[in-house]
């Protein structure tokens, strides 16, 4: 067995690592260490929770720790880019306790947090700076940051970076750095996208991979419970309640339907926090304490929490919306079963759904075991609103003709409050209350309105 001693890392290094749970070095960590300390550029395909973090942090701190003399003011040595905040923290997180007791300093940038302070502690430059790409940019455009001296540009979770569309972003703070570094490029999968960003922007590089890409856990029990959108909120109740005092995480698609679900399960008496893009970073960073210590019961959230966050006593995983991204799936599941533990995973699938499961499916090239229900026959498939358009804000008696594409299913109001500039709007009515109806009693959604085919006569319903 490999020991992070016989990796050749600092002393200094392993005198921290006696102080944390790392004992022994991952698959990931034995190739790729060796290689990043050669200073050789790297593309590293590993599943979530197989130890990316230390795979370049260690080795990246080692290197840091020979130059011997502070940074200059503005002045950043090696970046960090990850696509959101709660996995910047983590990174962070895990170099601070890495170089406890080194001179090397560690910061982080990010949204919903003082831009000013922000451009205060990088006034007198950083050894290492984690950054999310959007705030990274402000930075830059402020002048408040340099990555003239940039000579390590860190890629985390790149696969997640482009289905969130940083692509252009990366191209403009890509401009900042001198072309002589070195690039380490991490992710779970391996699109054709991320081909590309290899090529543009690695030199001859190392590639390790230590599981196929799409790959989930193999201590991860999966199944799906095929469930009418109305009755999922209900049904998740009841698997809850099945596992009383095990942690659980519940991913919806949106934001709002996301915050509905959590106020539900609080009123049935759930310890239960959220965390969506309409959170500020302190509310995000707070609900996650409170979870990661046990306080919490359930976690809600959207996709800024299916990467890179590690939470050892998540047990319990529910797809209550089942993912746009295939890929998004795998990330989602692996938030249990951490460092060799045992986690379920539950997804609940509405007729909507099909064309999403069968996606993951494909992915995972098995079907994923039946667990409740039936799938659904091709009628009633076919009867459903398309995937991913507005499936929780809409009646189910919505006209078949009417266009769904393009609209955001996030943060939307009561479905009557945008009829204005469409030609086919439909007849007016009074408009609804400033608040959609609350939901009543276990079997109706919170994010739904009523697609197990009984139409609701609530003011927010739509005329057919």
């Amino acid at each position: 067995m490999t020991t992070f001693a016989e990796l050749g890392l600092s002393p200094k290094l392993l005198k921290a690592l006696e102080k944390t749970t790392l004992k022994d070095p991952t698959p990931i960590q034995v190739q790729a260490i060796p290689h990043v300390m050669k200073g050789r550029d790297l593309m590293g395909l590993a599943q979530t929770g197989t130890g990316k973090t230390a795979a370049f942090g260690l080795p990246l701190l080692h290197r840091l720790l020979d130059i011997g003399h502070p940074p200059g003011p503005k002045n950043v040595r090696a970046l960090i880019l990850a696509p959101t905040r709660e996995l910047v923290t983590q990174i962070s997180d895990n170099l601070t306790i890495f170089t406890k007791g080194t001179p090397v300093k560690v910061l982080t940038v990010v949204g919903g947090a003082s831009l000013n302070r922000q451009a205060m502690a990088l006034a007198r430059g950083a050894d290492v700076l984690v950054a999310t790409p959007g705030r990274l940019i402000d930075l830059l455009e402020r002048g408040d940051v340099s990555l003239q001296a940039t000579g390590y540009l860190v890629l985390d979770e790149a696969d997640h970076m482009l289905d969130m569309g940083f692509i252009h972003a990366l191209r403009r703070i890509a401009k900042h750095i001198p072309l002589k570094r070195q690039t380490l490029l991490f992710s779970a999968t391996m699109p054709k996208d991320i081909e590309e960003i290899a090529s543009t922007y690695l030199h001859n590089p190392v590639k390790v991979q230590v599981a196929p890409p799409g790959k989930p856990a193999e201590k991860i029990v999966q199944g799906v419970h095929f469930i009418p959108n109305g009755d999922k909120a209900k049904l998740l109740e009841d698997y809850l309640k099945k596992h009383p005092g095990e942690q659980a995480l519940v991913f919806g698609r949106t934001k709002h339907g996301s915050e509905k679900l959590a106020k539900l399960l609080a009123q049935w008496g759930f310890k239960v926090g959220s965390i969506h893009g309409n959170k500020s970073q302190n509310q995000r960073d707070r609900t996650l304490t409170e979870f990661r210590n046990g306080e919490l019961e359930v976690l809600v959230a959207t996709d800024v929490a299916a990467r890179g966050i590690d939470i050892p006593g998540v047990r319990h995983v529910y797809n209550y919306d089942l993912p746009n991204v295939p890929e998004n799936y795998v990330h989602r599941i692996g938030r249990t079963a951490r460092a060799g533990a045992e986690g379920n995973a539950v997804a609940f699938c509405a007729p909507a759904e099909m064309g999403e499961l069968q996606a993951i499916e494909k992915l995972l090239k098995k079907p994923v075991p039946v667990i409740g229900g039936a799938p659904w026959a091709a009628d009633i498939v076919a009867a459903a609103p398309k995937p991913g358009q507005n499936r929780g804000q809409r009646p189910s008696q919505k006209p078949q003709g009417q266009k769904p594409q393009g609209q955001k299913p996030q943060g939307q109001k009561s479905p009557g409050q945008r009829p204005e500039h469409k030609s086919q709007a439909p007849k007016p009515q009074p408009r609804p209350g400033a608040k959609p109806a609350r939901p009543v009693g276990g079997g109706q959604s919170p994010t739904r309105s009523g697609n197990s085919g009984k139409p609701r006569p609530q003011g927010n319903r739509r005329p057919a």
